[in-house]
């Protein structure tokens, strides 16, 4: 994986079945706005949209395409509550402060379908979720977890499957138990951006691609975003680059981590096909985690992190056919017609990074695999920031992120080590 290159291999399902995915201008000049907001994925265009239905000025850039970044490129999950699971926050914060953390990430759920239902955006989405356990050992925590919901965070639709209920659901043996959830489910992620794009345009948010951002100066109550092509001058930003920021603003990249992630999508299985019969989305219980679905149209899309230099896009079709394989033995020489990468951006307590980085500056991002949810709610609060409500951001600015270890010079080499680690944990 190289850690220098932050551009995303291969050609993503997603785009190829995205329909019509407009082109927005460069920068040409200097702009005055209320606010900047630097990074156009799920973040940043949220805001947007938000910012500018509420009448305020925002100009936004993004250095390639809206949603070239993990916005457009991921798992397309949505999940339940935050990363952890409740009873972990609770375990750190005390039920007050997670149970608020929980209903936030309940709201940002409820938001995302209402968003859309609201703009008419067809997101594909399809419910259902099953998380499974590839340990034995792990089942009993499985089991616990679907009462914690029920009867201490009030969330009735997690149900608990045992090996045989899960063997059915998935249509594999390979797992030993686990938890349906009715009450989430899962969508194609870049018709969700390409759809926010435009409500933001629609509300004459100023919208701009292939626009890097060379730096940000926030001096004498004003905020200056330097570009290549002209300085937007603004009164706040959102800074909104997530695992794609480089050295652009240090405290952030001190704070999120970029992973390396997989995905491939096979020709579609068929209708007759054991796989998911039940349609929902799958996770599991490795560190290193694998993600997979079946798209509307029948195909897996199979998602897996690996740890080293992938740079060709055929090299991610073998590595993704073999961890399909080790699930589905039927499918070990499916044919898989697209294979695509990016970047996650994780925390280490694997919560959202949202923080005052500089006067009238916040940074937000590190979503740690709940970006679909949780990034495009974070940019709705952000405009609710702006329009004098901080409360609900507070519940995330107030999170204890710690720095990860090292600095920039022994990131990189400490992340293979650590992977390289929880891979072989997973294993054990």
């Amino acid at each position: 994986m190289s850690h220098h290159s932050l551009t995303s291999p291969g050609h993503s399902w997603y785009e190829a079945t995205a329909g019509e995915r407009p082109t927005y201008p460069a920068l040409d000049g200097d702009r005055n706005a209320d606010v900047v907001i630097v990074g156009g994925g799920f973040t940043g265009l949220s805001a947007a949209a938000h910012l500018a239905k509420a009448g305020v000025n925002v100009v936004l850039i993004e250095a390639l395409r809206f949603g070239d970044g993990a916005s457009g490129r991921n798992g397309g999950q949505m999940g339940t509550g935050q990363r952890a699971w409740a009873e972990e926050t609770e375990a750190e914060l005390g039920l007050t402060r997670a149970k608020a953390l929980f209903d936030l990430a309940e709201e940002a759920k409820a938001h995302l379908l209402d968003f859309a239902a609201a703009h008419a955006i067809d997101i594909d989405f399809m419910p259902g979720q099953l998380s499974v356990a590839h340990k034995k050992r792990y089942v009993d925590a499985y089991r616990a977890h679907a009462d914690i919901m029920a009867s201490r965070f009030g969330y009735e639709h997690i149900s608990f499957m045992d090996a045989k209920e899960t063997a059915e659901r998935l249509g594999s043996p390979a797992y030993y138990g686990g938890i349906r959830d009715t009450g989430t489910g899962h969508i194609h992620p870049l018709k969700l951006v390409i759809g926010t794009v435009r409500v933001a345009a629609e509300a004459e948010a100023q919208l701009f691609e292939q626009t890097p951002s060379t730096g940000i100066v926030s001096a004498g109550g004003k905020v200056r975003v330097t570009t290549p092509t002209g300085t937007i001058t603004a009164d706040k930003c959102l800074v909104a680059v997530n695992a794609y920021g480089g050295g652009l603003e240090p405290t952030t990249a001190a704070h999120i981590m970029p992973i390396g992630s997989f995905i491939g999508a096979t020709v579609p299985l068929g209708t007759g096909s054991p796989v998911i019969p039940g349609g929902e989305a799958v996770d599991d219980s490795r560190f290193v985690v694998r993600y997979f679905r079946k798209s509307k149209d029948g195909r897996l899309l199979f998602g897996g992190r690996e740890i080293y230099a992938v740079d060709d896009p055929k090299d991610i079709h073998i590595q993704i056919r073999r961890q399909i394989a080790e699930i589905y033995p039927d499918l070990k020489d499916i044919e898989i017609t697209h294979g695509w990468g990016g970047y996650v951006g994780i925390t280490l307590p694997r919560t959202p990074f949202v923080r005052e980085v500089m006067p009238n500056v916040i940074s937000a991002g590190g979503y740690s695999g709940h970006g679909v949810m949780l990034s495009n709610f974070v940019g709705k609060l952000y405009a609710e920031t702006v329009a004098g409500n901080r409360d609900r951001l507070k519940l995330l600015e107030d999170l204890k992120i710690p720095r990860f270890p090292g600095g920039t010079m022994l990131r990189a080499p400490l992340l293979f080590l650590a992977l390289n680690w929880y891979a072989l944990r997973d294993r054990i």
